[in-house]
């Protein structure tokens, strides 16, 4: 896992958990890994991990059964979705905003985009098939 200088290593981390979960790699229930086999993984201080850990329980998208693992919690996914989309239109979206502006890209021009991206990603999806 590469990091940048933008957030703190924990919150990488957790957006890498979010991701997992959005993309459904992991479901509701389902063990993920340990503390150790994370930092081992990702090579980072156990330490990070545990704090990423504590974040996720306290925004209830994972908890712990104690001696068995972290666990992916049954509203994961929602409860992720809503913490995704609230750090978007929070963070990203004035900076996408202020973007478009400077830029004179208007809302039509942000559809003709969109649907291009749309496009090439449905095409690069079927590749994959």
């Amino acid at each position: 896992m590469e990091f940048g200088d933008s957030n703190a290593i924990y919150l990488q981390i957790a957006e890498h958990f979010c991701e997992n979960i959005l993309l459904q790699k992991w479901n509701a229930g389902d063990r993920i890994p340990s503390v150790r086999e994370m930092a081992v993984s990702i090579e980072v201080n156990p330490n990070t991990v545990l704090r990423t850990y504590n974040y996720l329980q306290e925004k209830g998208i994972i908890y712990n059964k104690r001696g068995i693992g972290y666990f992916v919690s049954d509203d994961g996914l929602e409860k992720t979705l809503q913490l995704r989309k609230e750090d978007f239109v929070g963070k990203e979206l004035a900076k996408f905003f202020r973007s478009m502006n400077l830029l004179n890209i208007t809302l039509d021009d942000l559809q003709v985009y969109y649907h291009e991206f749309l496009n090439k990603k449905n095409a690069e999806d079927e590749k994959d098939i």
